[in-house]
């Protein structure tokens, strides 16, 4: 049996009653929250405040802009009293959070001019309203929840604007048995519509990573005070660049407290097995801000490996937190801060190798400092060696299996060490070296880091749509792959089969590429990287591109080339920021000690075209600013954006070692692999392509032309954590001809749907007996019901057809059959009656105050098409 809402709403306020909040039913309007909250600020900081003054001071605090008041919240302030003396006053106990007072209240109106909104439960904190919990009866898809939330938010004048609902910090909708959390928001960062935008919800998990779905598992672990109290006050991040809340996710919750209870403890070592794009540098972060008032601990530093990730990292924390970190120019600048009493200086980024060369006797610039009879770096720093430091490594799976790693165990004993992976490294992957005078053993991440403190792997993440899933074609071109091949096959011989690990030769692989990049970019929305197995590849890769775009060019105006860009380092030639970037670079360091000069005319060539197209002055002797500007361009290519024309875009960078591993960009979805690849390093290059954007970005594309399918497997069995026997189903998308078969069953679904409305739906196609959806029909269907459920069900076909449009190794039947079911013609005009039918349906919702009626049974839409991930 259903149950009504107003039973959930009984039995979650039942239940938070036993959680200790004090259920407050005299509290339905705005004159009763408001005088509860003067009542609880007056007891808070011990003061009694005139009618006049307490006006004022609401009218001071109460703020549009929902940034601002949660700033507010979370500040100490002052108020001009009506005797000229002033009062330091907190909104909340900001001490001590569970210290609060925390009350729940239903059924509240908000009256305003333009709005008549009655909220379902709302938590209290301190008298202000913190947490919204809007209900729907089981059954019913909790979608309608968020979506009445987003319509409150968007009515002119609405409570969360001009009353004391703009502390408003978190939403949570729920139908009993799915429960869904998301962070309030501006209506830029807070909104559905037809581009598929989402808003960012969460589920909450246990440690384990289980789902705590059912309303009442979730109050308990969730909503317990103090709980309730940490979310918002320490695991809520306030992004000032972008004016954004932030809420982490529940596994970088598990992470911060398993870093800051190992450190409290004095428990040793750990490390963080967090997946590529689940977000690790907010999670250090947080771990390291946490750590600034822990007076047991000297520094916290965050070492990367890279200069390049040096610098993101810097501008993510600062994002986070405006100035919080500062740049080390150099070794003398970190030394400086390391010795700095500062509390602006507790928390530190650098570089291992920044770090490496002060704690490094016999470096050229401690030599440089001893012949100048100055005190070496590594002396300086003597009065740190006794004391209490934390070494937080981000990417611990390459930085910390060398010399540099021994030096800052010995020089810091106290110090405890913890790394973050996405790609730990375990016997099967690890290098047999020689270490510690023993020949032919193993360091794995556990060796150097003790303990794993927690686990989110790649199979967790795609799980949660978090990130995105694989389609891997292991492409094998027919055309002219070898002369030998051309040969047989002139002859009728069969052609033979490239090996695994085999290259199939370089203008095959451009030929297909040319032919696959719009169906694989999505006509060129997004872009790729080449990943190459050596700088000369890479030269003579850039090389064929040119020529094989140069003919169609002359040939047709028209034709619009793929715009190719080429990075790899140069030699260093005592250039330090290139020697530092080639630390973990080994091909190309490698390779760079071959013929240096012909690969530096390579580069200054590639450099040239470089600036010529977008406009640029740059130079192998600044190669930094170079590397800089390419990375932009792919993070920044937006399409489509009349701001941001072809020609400013990137489509297709080749590399050998660069970006594979620590870049991200959501308008990079496709990898073309011509390059050995296997264990971290396979995954690592992967997930360049899975970063979430929106529906127009299913999965991440990756075009294999070395036959390297059993590497993948490998890879998937030994990254996949403890799921392993589904862990192919979870990783990769389905084969194309099943794929088929759901875009068939989605179009039978909404023909026979259209016909079960009994309104002619068919209009004959050029084919005899095959019939397709007049678009003209659906405006004779009846009643929202109907309408809403027509949506549904398109957006369900759009999403099917949006994915077999990116597929790569479709073969002319599979494409002919797809057209065949649903013509394009057919399709962009169905589209078009989607977007007024949606369109309507959302105007008639903002007349009426209310939601048009659905479908008596549950939509096939998922809640997730609400989230910040496309569905499967």
């Amino acid at each position: 049996m259903i149950q009504k809402e107003s039973d959930i709403e009984e039995k979650l306020i039942h239940k938070l009653q036993e959680l200790k909040y004090t259920y407050r039913p005299d509290i339905r309007d705005k004159t009763a929250l408001e005088q509860n909250f003067r009542e609880k600020f007056e007891a808070l900081n011990h003061v009694r405040l005139t009618d006049a003054e307490f006006a004022r001071l609401r009218d001071e605090i109460v703020n549009a802009d929902v940034f601002q008041a949660a700033k507010t919240l979370r500040e100490y302030a002052h108020f001009q009293r009506e005797n000229g003396t002033s009062l330091d006053y907190m909104l909340v106990n900001l001490k001590d959070w569970c210290k609060n007072d925390f009350e729940v209240i239903n059924q509240l109106r908000i009256n305003t001019d333009n709005s008549h909104h009655r909220y379902d439960v709302i938590l209290l904190l301190n008298g202000l309203p913190v947490a919204q919990i809007e209900l729907k009866t089981i059954g019913i898809n909790p979608r309608r929840a968020m979506e009445q939330i987003v319509q409150y938010k968007n009515d002119p004048g609405n409570g969360y604007a001009n009353t004391l609902l703009c502390f408003m910090q978190l939403f949570i909708v729920s139908n009993r048995g799915n429960t869904y959390y998301f962070a309030n928001n501006h209506s830029q960062h807070f909104a559905f519509n037809a581009d598929e935008r989402f808003l960012p919800i969460y589920q909450l998990a246990s440690e384990d990573n289980r789902k705590i779905t059912h309303l009442d598992d979730f109050a308990e672990q969730f909503l317990a005070k103090c709980t309730l109290g940490q979310m918002i006050s320490r695991y809520m991040v306030l992004v000032a660049s972008e004016q954004k809340l932030m809420i982490m996710r529940p596994y970088q919750i598990y992470a911060v407290k398993a870093i800051v209870d190992c450190i409290h403890q004095n428990r040793g070592n750990g490390y963080i097995w967090h997946t590529t794009g689940s977000g690790k540098t907010l999670t250090s972060f947080k771990a390291s801000t946490l750590l600034k008032d822990n007076p047991d601990i000297e520094k916290c530093l965050f070492v990367v490996d890279r200069k390049d990730l040096d610098r993101q990292t810097r501008q993510e924390f600062n994002k986070f937190q405006e100035g919080c970190v500062e740049e080390n120019t150099n070794t003398e600048t970190l030394v400086r801060r390391l010795l700095s009493e500062d509390y602006a200086d507790k928390v530190i980024v650098t570089t291992i190798q920044k770090l490496g060369l002060a704690l490094d006797e016999n470096s050229k610039r401690n030599q440089q400092r001893k012949d100048r009879g100055k005190s070496t770096y590594k002396e300086r720093l003597k009065p740190l060696g006794d004391k209490r430091m934390v070494f937080i490594f981000d990417e611990c799976h390459r930085s910390q299996f060398g010399d540099n790693h021994k030096a800052i165990k010995a020089f810091f004993p106290k110090a405890q060490l913890f790394g973050f992976t996405g790609t730990p490294i375990f016997e099967d992957n690890a290098n047999h070296k020689q270490i510690d005078g023993t020949i032919g053993s193993y360091r794995t991440t556990q060796d150097i880091f003790e303990k794993q403190l927690h686990a989110y792997t790649i199979t967790h993440a795609i799980d949660d749509r978090n990130v995105l899933r694989f389609h891997i074609d292991y492409f094998k071109p027919e055309s002219a792959r070898t002369k030998e091949s051309a040969h047989a096959a002139n002859n009728g011989k069969k052609q033979p089969k490239a090996k695994p690990g085999e290259a199939i030769t370089q203008q095959a692989v451009v030929e297909s590429i040319l032919d696959k990049h719009n169906a694989a970019t999505h006509q060129r929305r997004f872009n790729a990287l080449l990943a190459t197995s050596s700088i000369n590849q890479a030269i003579a890769y850039y090389k064929l591109f040119k020529a094989e775009q140069a003919a169609p060019q002359e040939q047709d105006p028209a034709f619009q080339p793929l715009n190719i860009a080429c990075v790899f380092s140069p030699p260093a030639d005592g250039n330090k920021d290139v020697k530092q970037l080639q630390e973990d670079l080994p091909q190309e360091k490698a390779d760079n000690q071959q013929e240096p000069e012909k690969k530096k005319a390579a580069l200054k060539t590639i450099m040239a075209d470089y600036n010529a197209q977008y406009g640029g002055n740059h130079s192998i002797s600044e190669f930094d600013l170079y590397y800089q500007d390419v990375q932009q361009r792919i993070k920044d290519q937006q399409y489509p954006n009349s701001d941001y024309p072809h020609q400013n875009k990137i489509d297709i960078t080749i590399v050998v070692d660069m970006l594979l591993t620590g870049f991200d960009s959501k308008y990079l979805n496709t990898l073309y692999v011509d390059k050995n690849l296997k264990h971290h390093g396979l995954i690592q290059a992967f997930s360049r392509t899975n970063r979430v954007l929106n529906d127009t970005k299913p999965y991440g594309n990756i075009l294999d032309f070395r036959s390297q399918e059993k590497a993948v497997d490998e890879a998937i069995a030994l990254f996949s954590g403890e799921e392993t026997s589904r862990s192919r189903e979870i990783w990769l998308v389905d084969p194309a001809p099943k794929m088929i078969e759901k875009y068939e069953q989605a179009v039978a679904g909404i023909k026979q749907f259209m016909a079960q409305q009994g309104v002619p739906n068919h209009v004959a196609n050029e084919e005899e007996n095959n019939k397709v959806l007049e678009p003209k029909a659906v405006y004779n269907l009846k009643g929202d019901a109907a309408r809403a459920e027509f949506v549904n069900r398109f957006k369900e076909v759009q999403r099917l057809k949006t994915q077999l449009d990116q597929y790569t190794d479709l073969d002319e039947a599979q494409a002919e059959k797809i057209n065949r079911l649903l013509p394009e013609e057919a399709l962009r005009a169905l589209r078009g009656s989607y977007l007024e039918t949606a369109q309507r349906l959302k105007d008639q919702q903002g007349k009426s105050g209310r939601k048009p009626a659905m479908p008596r049974k549950p939509s096939s839409s998922s809640i997730l098409s609400l989230c910040s991930f496309p569905r499967r």
